[in-house]
Formats: structure tokens, C-alpha cells, sequence
């Protein structure tokens, strides 16, 4: 069943529902998802994962293993997590333990652990996973390459934060940031499950009804540099860990942005047969793949990619990279290419909508994103028609995803 957009009145403000229906499964799923927050809004470096983690440990009544083990006797999942543009509390369970959930959810929200031992317990394990990054060579390039496209951004930081902003944290910084994010004004309610759009509404309204009235702060639009940088940083690894990325014009809500699926589709995240896989691995051997995407958020678009090879072999593997850009960009897809791509999208479609979870997620982001619940079956139908003019012509409007930066990590 297709989904539906529900409202409430909670206290004076009107929530938005996003409600997909599942008939087939004893199952019931909510998310309280709060827009303009995630890492973004973080005002240290780490404030917004701190602060999911610090909501996990439970109430200060309970504590985090009294309250683990209640729901975990009722099989019953609450957890919290954060992105870059939002803060989620993920709630699932049999529809039969959704009343018991609920009120498990309430006494979250009304009475969090906020006390010095869960503050040093989530400090101390946040501290811990810092520490065991230093060695992941992925994450270190990923990173580097945020900090150059994004510069003097939120999104230049990693989501952790660094071992120097999180011992500069408090409690109060937490307790702060829960409370100046985790409000009504903020909230978009994603529900799924057996239930009428009435019993939907008034699920929606249990769920919300702690929270208070806050103030929104929207996250700014944050452009990706195309000064073409270079970051390289060295470590005791045998491979080169080899991160790229420039600018790409494209807002959220624009419905060209399809157009972008597919050339990203042909030109690097298609697997075998794109063009970064083909000419890096099939023609040359240089990596086991190679892969790059265009993203387009609310808050930020980008062009991005990675590959690993041989030490001897990144200056080599780089200069095919901006070669299979550059080519893409001047010469556009063929119209073998185009048929492969719609082959794909329609074929895999399926896929992309068999569980309950997968169809919420498109269904909230086709509403948090602009472009309106519906939006996947009319970006398929454009797909099916599209024109390879079409395609080469908005691909030849993009050259800035040619103004490619530099990550890597690799050994002297």
C-alpha cells in the first residue's frame, strides 16, 4: 500500500505523520525523526552522537541495564541515532507490545540518564572508538576529504568528534543539546504497521506528546569547494587509500536530480560495467573497484568516490580517475549505456521496497526531501523515458564535478 501523509495537533503545533501500512506482519515501527539537527547542528564537534548515545543508557530511574532488560523481555527495540541533518528514536514491536513500548518510550523521553556516571560511561566509550579509527585508513581519508570540499563547516569535523572536542564536552553540553533539538516544533513522526490512519494519528500523538516546545534552527545550505586540494597523509599500510570528490549544483528537491542517478549510476556506482570500474580494474587491473556517487541533501551536494591500490600504483590510479571524469564530462553516455542503466533501476526496483523498513525510509525521505510522497514511482516512469539528448545535455551542465579534490592515505 502506498504511503500517506497524516497531521496532528499536538499542543498547538501540527506534526507531520509519514504512515506507510503493513498488513501482512504483527509488526508496528515508529521513528521520531528530528529535522535540523544530526552533526550539523552540533555546536562541539561530537554533541550529536554523544547525545544519542547518552539517550541509550536508559532512565535515570531504571538505568541503562534495568531499562535494557525490560524491553529486551518483551522483544522490544528503542534505540537512538543521529545523521548529519537529523537526530532519529527508532521504536519497533509486536503490534500486541505496542502499548508497553510506548510507555517505555514516554519514560525516555520524560526521565533520560542524564547523570554524571552515563556522561563519563558514553565520554569514555566515544573516546575509545576515536581511538580505534586511527587505524582505520577508510575512515581517516574519508574524513580528510570532508575537511577539504567542506572546510570551515560541520561537515569538515567527523560525526565522533576528536578526542580533544570530546573531553571538552559536559553534561550540561548534552543535556542542552537533547533539549534544545528533541521538541515538537521539530518532529517528524514515520510510522508503519497494521493499523487504520485513525489508530495511526493517535499512536503518533502518544509518541510525541512529551516533548515540549522548542525553537527551530535550520541548518544552512553548505556548497562543496572546488579549489581542486590535495591531503595526503601517510601511515604504515600496504595500500593506497585513494578518496576523491568536487562541487555538484543539485538541491534535494529538484526534480532533475534523477538525471544525476543515472549518470552517477553509468559513470561509478553501477558496479561492474561503469566506467570507473571498467577502466580501473577491468582494463587495468589497479584496484579490486572503484566507485563514485553524486549526493544531494537538504543541506549540502557533492560528488564523491574512492578506490584502493597498490602504493606503486595511486599516482597512476589517480590520473585515471580525473581521465574517466574528464572523458565522461566532454563525451557524455552512449546509448548502450542508457538502456543498461534503465535495465537496472527498473529491474531492481523490487528489491528496493521488499521489507517494511526500506518502504518508511523512502517514504520519509520523499517527504523530508521536497518532492513529495510518490516521488519514486514517477522518478521510475522518468527513467523509462528517458532521452539520451536529455541526459548528455544536463550531464554537459555539470562540469564542476570535474573540479576534483584529493584524499589519500598511503606510505612514504
Amino acid at each position: 500500500m502506498a504511503a500517506s501523509l497524516l497531521t496532528i495537533d499536538v499542543k498547538g503545533v501540527k506534526v507531520p505523520v509519514v504512515f506507510e501500512q503493513e498488513k501482512r506482519l504483527p509488526l508496528a515501527s515508529l521513528e521520531l525523526v528530528f529535522r535540523d539537527s544530526g552533526f550539523l547542528a552540533d555546536g562541539i564537534p561530537g554533541q550529536a552522537s554523544m547525545s544519542a548515545k547518552l539517550l541509550n543508557e536508559g532512565t535515570k530511574k531504571e538505568g541503562a541495564i534495568a531499562f535494557a532488560t525490560a524491553l529486551e523481555n518483551r522483544a522490544v527495540s528503542l534505540h537512538a541515532g543521529t545523521g548529519r541533518e537529523t537526530f532519529v528514536i527508532n521504536l519497533e514491536a509486536l503490534k500486541s507490545e505496542l502499548p508497553f513500548a510506548l510507555g517505555k518510550l514516554e519514560e525516555l523521553l520524560r526521565d533520560p540518564n542524564l547523570t554524571p556516571e552515563a556522561f563519563k560511561k558514553v565520554q569514555t566509550q566515544t573516546l575509545g572508538e576515536i581511538e580505534r579509527k586511527k587505524s582505520d585508513f577508510d575512515y581517516i581519508a574519508a574524513v580528510n576529504l570532508r575537511s577539504i570540499l567542506f572546510e570551515g563547516t560541520p561537515l569538515a569535523h567527523p560525526s565522533l568528534g576528536t578526542e580533544e572536542s570530546v573531553k571538552r564536552l559536559t553534561l550540561d553540553d548534552l543535556s542542552g543539546y537533547l533539549k534544545g533539538h528533541l521538541h515538537l516544533e521539530n518532529v517528524i513522526v514515520v510510522m508503519g504497521g497494521n493499523f487504520s490512519d485513525e489508530e495511526a494519528k493517535k499512536i503518533a500523538a502518544q509518541a510525541v506528546a512529551p516533548l515540549s516546545h522548542g525553537t527551530v534552527k535550520p541548518i544552512a545550505h553548505f556548497d562543496a569547494s572546488g579549489a581542486g586540494k590535495r591531503k595526503v597523509e601517510y601511515e604504515e599500510t600496504d595500500q593506497a587509500y585513494i578518496y576523491f570528490g568536487a562541487p555538484y549544483r543539485m538541491m534535494a528537491d529538484d526534480p532533475k536530480r534523477v538525471y544525476g542517478k543515472v549518470a552517477a549510476f553509468i559513470l561509478g556506482s553501477g558496479g561492474f560495467g561503469s566506467r570507473l570500474m571498467e577502466e580501473i580494474r577491468v582494463k587495468r587491473g589497479l584496484a579490486y573497484s572503484a566507485y563514485g556517487r553524486l549526493v544531494a541533501n537538504k543541506t549540502h551536494a557533492y560528488f564523491s568516490g574512492y578506490l584502493q591500490t597498490k602504493i606503486e600504483s595511486s599516482e597512476e590510479a589517480q590520473k585515471v580517475v580525473a581521465d574517466v571524469v574528464e572523458g565522461f564530462l566532454k563525451k557524455g553516455v552512449t546509448a548502450e549505456e542508457l538502456e543498461g542503466a534503465k535495465k537496472f533501476f527498473l529491474g531492481s526496483e523490487p528489491l528496493r521496497t521488499e521489507t517494511l523498513a526500506q518502504r518508511m525510509q523512502r517514504a520519509f525521505h520523499e517527504y523530508y526531501e521536497g518532492l513529495g510522497l510518490g516521488w519514486s514511482k514517477k522518478e521510475l516512469k522518468m527513467i523509462e523515458e528517458m532521452k539520451l539528448e536529455d541526459l548528455n545535455a544536463f550531464i554537459h551542465a555539470h562540469p564542476e564535478i570535474g573540479e576534483l579534490s584529493w584524499s589519500v592515505v598511503t606510505k612514504k
